[in-house]
């Protein structure tokens, strides 16, 4: 089946309390025929499909998911962005203020239960202070079946759910758990003589069952409000986004909302206001901030031709644009998409903690069903048999396993975001921190990717420098090539405006591919005729002109990797043009950093192995691989590959497609095509090489994070389940108390995710 085929759904779930439940809504899904892939992020509680439209639609993925026992919406992908979130947040918010009414009447409720307990557990009948009746068991059986009904209601109903279809899973746990302290306790209410007609006391432990219950509640309340913070960086994002924008339509100039703008409306900007959607300057000039889109801190002069960015600050001037891209199709809807892509993504790490949680919750109850059988045969005691397998229970929580991963990719793909550095899925911001070597493409990535004007001498000294110049930039600035457009450019900067450009007469001008440009040029209608050739050196001496005279000055520059263009008057040569493609200031600062990181740093170039090693000793690069065509560069690429190597390619350009394709790790320069872009893992919005470092430092510093939390899941459990069995007691007399096992569980769930949210306050290298 051909990827374009398919169809791919946004759907926000509803009723997972745990990684296993994600694991049965994935399976669920997966389940549909036409479903090609699906992934299930807890932490956002959310799922990405993919499917065939033609084989299934969104409603049949919707039942299969309420079959399986949970909720599923269908995000709109017509929905306005803002809007989406602002529902997605009230939901959050109404969901939380749930769970705070029933964490209050738990905590009310429970610390009645513990005062009421506390003369049984100090084996007495009675303490001063104490009134008898919270210690009376209809008194503690009244109390407690609050907390069991509404409370704890969530537990019950997803545990029957489970059950339903053949699962277990939190739910299934806690349910068990404190369902059997319950019904323990209310069969020695109602029927006492069980146990005094053994010369046991009829003690009841209702407070293990609402302590337990308030507990867990309050760890999901806690856990609620740090996830809410994960998703911070889209909600920064969406909140750039202006509600109006200042519109000219037939002569008149309105303000609508930003949904009603066209493509193609002229838009009017002032000071201080933002950019509205993406377009190009018709007219006006002004500074804009783009560091809330590329991460880059200096203002940007804009002016006629050049492009803006929606929810970008006008700092200064006044201008209009014409508008390219409206709605989901401008850069900032497309950078929150790409990061929502992300967050919902599985990094390869998961599947450790996938696999583990498929079959954890049954191993654990089968350790409690052990735990329970073990020390009744072995004590004859019913109630140590039964808080231990209580304990067991409880503590063994596998949403501390479900949260180490999804929760530390949501910060990291967030904070990267806030940075200008786009990181395409889960995959490759962990693949980022494995390179080994990293492959920067020349024109556009190390340099400006513009040829400019460095060195211009003439024949006749410096006398006639501008006069000379003038004709040059007059006869250029009929031509489209690169080139021609560096030498008026140039004139530009030296003072020469377009509109004495524009005063000279240029006739019979002609291009002559591969070669150069010739004209006849004359200062106004009485001024002498000169024919003005600007082109190679082997395209004038073709014409019988003597190149010697600037032939020394030509030769050190080409030594330099600079292009010379050279510049004849009537069959004389009389100038000659230095043009290069300047190193990005960035680049070497770039490069010695990535170099100090351990990191081996080469450059990949079509162009000839002179050139390509002038540019590489300047930016301090040491291993070039120059002369290589487009169609080749994959296949170098591949062969660094072979040798072991794991490779990141950097580069800008539609050739540079199928490198980044083909390499571990393909970083696109933003500031490049939409093509090299979407052939890429990673992109750098600002087109700045420091963003390489700092992708780098953000994957190392996401994954150290997630080996953090899967290493403190991972011993809680294995520290926990076994204490709370009893295998201390032998020893040390030491017996984990459910209320205690209770109150570990919750905080292992608000420990991961607290020690991802560290993540927000990474310093990233720019």
């Amino acid at each position: 089946m051909a990827t374009q085929q398919l169809a791919t759904q946004q759907v926000q779930l509803t009723g997972m309390s745990c990684a296993a439940c994600a694991g049965a809504v994935e399976k669920s899904i997966r389940g549909v025929d036409g479903v090609e892939t699906c992934t299930v992020n807890f932490a956002a509680e959310q799922a990405t499909v993919h499917f065939d439209p033609e084989r299934t639609d969104i409603t049949t993925i919707q039942q299969a998911v309420m079959a399986a026992g949970y909720g599923a919406t269908p995000l709109q992908e017509d929905a306005q962005m803002d809007d989406q979130v602002e529902a997605e947040q009230r939901q959050r918010q109404r969901h939380q203020r749930q769970l705070s009414y029933r964490v209050v009447l738990g905590v009310v409720c429970s610390t009645l239960l513990v005062i009421g307990h506390t003369p049984m557990m100090l084996g007495r009948h009675h303490i001063p202070g104490i009134p008898p009746v919270l210690h009376n068991p209809w008194m503690q059986l009244v109390l407690t079946i609050p907390v069991m009904v509404w409370c704890g209601q969530s537990f019950f109903v997803g545990a029957w759910q489970a059950a339903r279809h053949r699962r277990a899973d939190m739910n299934t746990l806690v349910a068990m758990g404190t369902g059997a302290a319950f019904v323990y306790s209310l069969v020695v209410t109602v029927f006492p003589a069980i146990l005094t007609d053994q010369g046991l006391e009829p003690d009841v432990y209702y407070e293990v069952s609402a302590v337990v219950i308030t507990l867990v509640m309050l760890g999901r309340l806690l856990e609620s409000r740090a996830r809410g913070q994960t998703s911070e960086a889209i909600r920064k994002l969406i909140g750039l986004q202006v509600k109006t924008a200042r519109v000219r339509r037939h002569g008149e100039t309105m303000d609508i909302p930003l949904e009603q703008v066209l493509v193609g409306d002229t838009v009017v900007v002032r000071p201080g206001e933002k950019v509205p959607v993406d377009g190009v300057v018709l007219a006006g000039e002004s500074v804009v901030d783009e560091s809330m889109i590329s991460g880059e801190p200096l203002p940007v002069t804009k002016g006629p031709g050049d492009e803006v960015i929606g929810a970008t600050l006008n700092k200064t001037g006044q201008f209009t644009f014409k508008a390219e891209r409206v709605g989901r199709d401008t850069v900032l809807a497309q950078i929150v998409q790409l990061v929502q892509q992300a967050q919902g993504s599985k990094a390869p790490i998961q599947q450790l903690a996938d696999r583990v949680t498929g079959w954890f919750v049954p191993v654990v109850m089968a350790v409690a069903g052990v735990t329970f059988i073990l020390w009744l045969t072995l004590t004859g005691n019913l109630v140590m048999a039964l808080f231990t397998t209580i304990s067991v229970l409880i503590i063994a929580c596998p949403c501390a396993l479900g949260l180490a991963t999804p929760t530390s990719i949501m910060v990291g793909t967030g904070k990267g975001a806030e940075n200008g550095i786009l990181i395409k899925d889960a995959e490759s911001l962990e693949n980022a921190h494995k390179i080994t070597t990293l492959v920067l493409d020349k024109t556009g990535t190390l340099t400006a990717g513009k040829p400019a004007v460095s060195d211009y001498c003439t024949v006749q000294g410096t006398a006639r420098e501008l006069e000379l110049l003038k004709l040059a930039a007059a006869v250029e600035q009929h031509s489209e090539h690169p080139l021609g457009e560096a030498v008026v450019a140039y004139a530009h900067r030296q003072g020469i405006g377009a509109k004495v450009l524009e005063s000279i007469v240029v006739n019979q001008f002609q291009a002559v591919v591969g070669a150069g440009v010739e004209g006849q040029v004359s200062d106004g209608p009485s001024g002498p005729v000169r024919t003005i050739r600007v082109g190679t050196g082997r395209w004038l001496q073709e014409q019988g002109i003597d190149l010697s005279p600037l032939a020394k000055t030509a030769e050190a520059w080409a030594q330099q990797a600079k292009t010379t263009a050279w510049m004849a008057i009537d069959g004389q040569v009389a100038a000659v043009f230095g043009i290069a493609d300047a190193l990005k200031p960035s680049s070497t600062a770039a490069v010695q950093r990535l170099q100090r990181m351990g990191l081996e740093v080469m450059m990949l170039t079509g162009d000839n192995a002179q050139t390509a090693r002038a540019i590489a000793d300047q930016a301090g690069i040491q291993q070039v691989i120059a002369g290589v065509r487009p169609d080749r560069k994959a296949e170098e690429i591949k062969a660094l590959q072979m040798q072991g190597k794991f490779v990141a390619m950097v580069g800008d350009g539609i050739n540079d497609a199928p490198a980044l394709a083909q390499s571990d790790v393909g970083i696109a320069i933003g500031t490049g095509t939409d093509i090299a872009m979407a052939a890429s893992d990673i992109t750098l919005v600002s087109g700045d090489l420091q963003g390489i470092v700092a992708a780098i430092q953000l994957s190392r510093a996401t994954m150290g994070n997630i080996r953090q939390n899967l290493f403190f899941a991972f011993i809680y459990n294995t520290i926990g389940i076994p204490v709370a069995a009893g295998v201390l007691y032998p020893w040390l007399g030491l017996l984990l108390n459910p209320i205690v096992a209770g109150a570990a569980m919750a905080f292992s769930s608000v420990s991961v995710v607290t020690n991802a949210l560290r993540l927000k306050r990474f310093k990233l290298s720019s």
